[in-house]
């Protein structure tokens, strides 16, 4: 099932786009899909299994890790040694 888009745009503007779905070989609505597609793929983030996948290799680093207030302590005490 499909769903009608309907977008308020001037003159010039919609002459314009036909100008480049033509050089394209797509009609106008063809273009305007793929350029919706294109900029909505462009907007998403990263999927929950490469988010995951990330943490993984993360804690993977063996990094120091202690009690947060530990950790903010001495970075303090660091600080005060300049």
């Amino acid at each position: 099932m499909s769903t009608r888009l309907q977008i308020v745009m001037s003159a010039a503007e919609v002459a314009s786009l036909r100008q480049v779905a033509r050089r394209a070989g797509l009609t106008v609505s063809e273009w305007a899909r793929r350029a919706l597609r294109a900029a909505r793929d462009s907007q998403v983030g990263p999927s929950p299994a490469s988010r995951l996948e990330a943490l993984d290799r993360a804690l993977r680093c063996g990094h120091p890790t202690g009690d947060i207030d530990e950790m903010l302590a001495d970075i303090e005490r660091g600080r005060d040694l300049h």
